[in-house]
């Protein structure tokens, strides 16, 4: 999925018009006022508030994902440790609700090519040193998501949506 900027005009929409001048204390420091509407307010949400099983499986495959990423980026690897690695980030998030199988591939060619000129035998977990892939169940609904590297950043998203019901 690409970014579209058109898609930035309806978020934007709503905020035309608004009073945006700083609003003044009592004790002189200045507080700036931040309209912003609810979920329900605005024009380009359901007013459906049932998340699908879908929505709800997307949403668990994302929670994994800020889990995996956020828990294991800053951790030493070396080409040594890489599977070691893989298998204690794999184990860990495969204890998660819902989540029916993890892939970890720590990839050790891109950590040799980092370690070569370095004064260290090991560096830092980043992203790009991961290719990852999630698949979580959730009420039926499978979920399969991967983080790769995709124009320097890891990006997550979602590759397929399986409803074993309509199967």
């Amino acid at each position: 999925m690409r970014f579209d900027p058109s898609a930035v005009e309806s978020v934007i929409r709503p905020f035309r018009g608004l009073d945006w001048t700083p609003r003044h204390r009592s004790d002189s420091t200045t507080r700036i006022a931040t309209p912003f509407p609810t979920a329900r307010e605005g024009p380009y949400m359901s007013t459906d508030t049932t998340p699908t099983d879908a929505e709800a499986a997307c949403f668990e495959a994302g929670i994994k994902f800020g889990s995996l990423y956020h828990q294991f980026a800053g951790t030493p690897v070396s080409p040594d440790s890489a599977a070691s690695l893989e298998s204690a980030m794999e184990e860990s998030i495969e204890n998660q609700p819902h989540c029916t199988a993890v892939t970890v591939d720590v990839l050790v060619d891109e950590l040799e090519a980092e370690l070569a000129d370095a004064t260290a035998d090991y560096t830092e977990l980043t992203g790009r040193f991961l290719e990852v892939e999630i698949v979580v169940d959730y009420e039926g609904c499978e979920v399969v998501t991967r983080m790769e590297m995709e124009d320097g950043y890891p990006l997550m998203r979602l590759e397929s949506i399986r409803d074993a019901q309509s199967d």
